[in-house]
């Protein structure tokens, strides 16, 4: 039997148009905290919470729209997110107190919010429902791609040029991704009256979706352990001499997801969540203990494709399975869910693991998460993974 067809003109339009947009939105991450303390003569606190306010923007951006993606049109939010991204990063043009660099940051977080969920749903909607798992490993590369090229911009203009030439770079990528993302042909989607009326009044399912919430609250714990390696790889690789490795590390992580995403994508849809997440979580684990063991800039590159081949395989199979296990109409509260609980262990992860630094080290840090990560394999058990068993084992009988 053939396979629907995966790579449509929709789908690549729509990936695209999401990569500009990360590209837009990721070059700005890695030199917003240094931006505050020359422009503004920020405190490293102040210019920290510069850097990541975005993430408050995002969650309350996500609340409140999630529901409107199926009410108002996938791609009309599509579009709302993208115009509002742009208009925000024109803004930094003239902000001229930190105040304001906060409030503009909080803005960008929103549209930032919007914008994924919209495109996300959209996403979901075309790939073909048994090729799911696949499809997203192709639409979150952009992602990928976008979180690997955008930084490296940032740093490198932000190392030639001037602070207006990274803001102009990330307007023009704004821009594109616009243009393209007006193009992106969206199926029409019609719901049933009592569809419709599920989603008005003020619940809490009207803002969540509670079949993604278990598969939402796994991807947390899995991310804030993550958001350790990000937040922490320079200080603790100029701690151990290993700075000029640490360099190539996300240069690593991003090639290895690149390149395995769509062969794992093709194996959840053949053989089921099960038999991807396990091993996933356990090769995240030893590469949480590499990391900590690092002794050598070979030993910290190898964490980091290990790390790329898991953690970015869990990122979009957890999402296929928030989409499988919520109701058509609802794909866009359950791309928003998960997208929050992600949000939420990007915030809660530095903070906890910031506190824990000073009285373990670097090495133990990473070595409880290692740990953390671990335990991951019971949580993913008890919050999905025993339901997949449950129903193959039904299916057999049967």
């Amino acid at each position: 039997m053939n396979k629907p067809k995966l790579l449509t003109g929709s789908l690549v339009t729509v990936s695209v148009s999401y990569f500009f947009f990360s590209i837009s939105f990721f070059l700005l991450i890695v030199i917003m905290a240094a931006y505050a303390m020359d422009r503004f003569g920020a405190s490293s606190g102040e210019a920290g919470l510069a850097s990541s306010v975005f993430v408050i923007g995002s969650l309350v951006s996500r609340l409140i729209f999630g529901r409107w993606i199926e009410k108002s049109g996938q791609k009309r939010m599509l579009c709302l997110g993208l115009i509002s991204s742009l208009a925000v990063t024109l803004l930094y043009f003239v902000v001229d107190n930190l105040l304001l660099l906060y409030g503009v940051r909080f803005l960008h977080g929103a549209a930032f919010g919007i914008t994924t969920s919209a495109a996300a749903t959209i996403a979901a909607n075309i790939i073909p429902q048994e090729r799911r798992g696949e499809g997203l490993g192709y639409f979150m590369l952009s992602v990928t791609l976008g979180n690997a090229i955008g930084p490296f911009l940032g740093m490198f203009i932000y190392q030639h040029a001037s602070y207006d030439i990274v803001f102009g770079t990330s307007t023009a990528a704004a821009i594109l991704s616009l243009a393209i993302g007006a193009f992106t042909s969206v199926p029409e989607i019609k719901f049933s009256a009592s569809q419709t009326a599920e989603l008005k009044g003020f619940k809490l399912r009207n803002f969540l979706e509670p079949k993604a919430i278990p598969i939402s609250l796994f991807m947390a714990v899995i991310i804030m352990c993550y958001s350790s390696v990000t937040t922490f790889l320079t200080p603790y690789a100029r701690d151990i001499g290993l700075l000029d490795s640490a360099s190539f590390f996300f240069i690593v992580y991003s090639a290895v997801i690149l390149f395995s995403r769509p062969f794992i994508g093709r194996l959840f849809d053949s053989k089921g969540a099960n038999i991807v997440m396990y091993p996933a979580i356990l090769i995240f684990t030893v590469g949480m203990l590499m990391v900590s063991q690092s002794y050598s800039g070979y030993i910290l590159l190898l964490a980091g494709a290990l790390l790329g081949l898991s953690c970015g395989s869990i990122q979009s199979n957890a999402q296929a399975i928030a989409i499988q296990v919520s109701p058509k109409h609802r794909l866009g509260l359950a791309n928003s869910t998960y997208f929050i609980f992600v949000d939420l262990g990007v915030a809660i992860g530095p903070f906890l693991f910031g506190i824990l630094l000073p009285l373990s080290g670097y090495r133990e840090m990473y070595a409880y998460c290692a740990a953390v990560v671990f335990v991951c394999i019971f949580l993913y058990y008890w919050l999905h993974g025993k339901k997949v068993t449950r129903m193959k084992t039904a299916s057999r009988e049967s």
